[in-house]
C-alpha cells in the first residue's frame, strides 16, 4: 500500500501572494497530515493569518494532539488573536497510520469528495470558519485506508471557479471521469481539478485556488519515500532580472 499526496494551487489574479497556507507534516506514531488554511479576503493579509493557523496545526500535531483538538485550538487562538473579527477556513486530512484510518478535519463549508471504488461521497454537512468564536467544533469524518481510496479537497476558489460566467465546476463528475483512467496519480488529478477551475474562470481566476488530492494505491515494489514540490518563481522576481 502506499499513500499519495498531491497539491495544486493559484493565486488570485493580479494578485502576488496567495493567501492559501498549505503543510504536510509527519504524524509522530506514523502517518502524515495535510493542514490547508484559507485566510479572510486575499493577499498579503489573508497570507498572514492562514499561515498563523496552520503554524499552530502543525505544532500540535507534531506533539502528538489529535486532530479535532489542534482545529479547536487554532480556532481560539485566532479568536483572541483577533478578537473574532477575522475567519479562515481549514482542514486537516490526515493518513493516520497507527489507527490505520484515513481522518478529515474540516471547518470549511466547501465539501469533500470521498471515492472509494466506483462510488463518490459529497461530505457537505454543516461546517463552520473558524475565529468567530470560541469552542468552535469542526466537522470530523473517519474512513479505514484501503486500496483505491481517493480524497479532494480545496479551498473555496475552486469550489466557486467560473460563478462570475454562470457556469460551476462540477467536482463530482470531473472526478469520475478522471478516475476512469487506470490509476491516475494523485498529481494528475490535482492538475485536472485545478487546470479546470482557472478555465471556467476564463484564465483569471477571481480568489486563490488549491487542490489537495490524497489516494491510496498498490505498492509493493520498494520502501522508499518521496516528496516533490514545484515553485514557479514570478517574472518579477529579482531571480529573473
Amino acid at each position: 500500500m502506499e499513500i499519495q499526496i498531491a497539491v495544486a494551487k493559484t493565486n488570485k489574479y493580479a494578485t502576488s501572494e496567495s493567501g492559501d497556507t498549505l503543510e504536510v507534516i509527519e504524524r509522530p506514531n506514523g502517518g502524515v497530515s495535510v493542514v490547508l488554511a484559507d485566510g479572510q479576503t486575499s493577499g498579503k493579509a489573508a497570507k498572514i493569518i492562514s499561515s498563523m493557523v496552520v503554524r499552530k496545526v502543525i505544532s500540535l500535531l507534531a506533539d502528538g494532539v489529535r486532530d479535532g483538538a489542534a482545529a479547536r485550538a487554532a480556532s481560539d487562538y485566532l479568536f483572541t488573536e483577533r478578537n473574532g473579527r477575522i475567519t479562515a477556513t481549514l482542514n486537516i486530512l490526515s493518513a493516520d497510520l497507527q489507527t490505520g484510518t484515513l481522518v478529515m478535519t474540516r471547518n470549511n463549508p466547501t465539501p469533500i469528495f470521498i471515492a472509494r471504488g466506483e462510488k463518490i461521497e459529497c461530505l457537505a454537512g454543516e461546517s463552520t470558519s473558524i475565529g468567530t468564536s470560541r469552542n468552535i467544533r469542526p466537522a470530523i469524518t473517519e474512513f479505514p485506508l484501503e486500496i483505491g481510496l481517493t480524497v479532494v479537497l480545496y479551498t473555496d476558489g475552486v469550489w466557486f471557479a467560473g460563478e462570475r460566467i454562470g457556469s460551476r465546476l462540477d467536482v463530482c463528475t470531473l472526478l469520475e471521469a478522471t478516475l476512469e483512467d487506470q490509476e491516475p496519480p494523485a498529481q494528475e488529478i490535482a492538475d485536472t481539478l485545478l487546470g479546470q477551475a482557472i478555465r471556467l474562470d476564463q484564465n483569471r481566476p477571481n480568489d486563490d485556488m488549491s487542490v489537495v488530492v490524497l489516494r491510496v494505491v498498490h505498492n509493493e515494489e520498494e520502501q522508499i519515500r518521496r516528496m516533490a514540490v514545484r515553485l514557479p518563481v514570478p517574472p518579477s522576481s529579482p531571480f529573473n532580472q
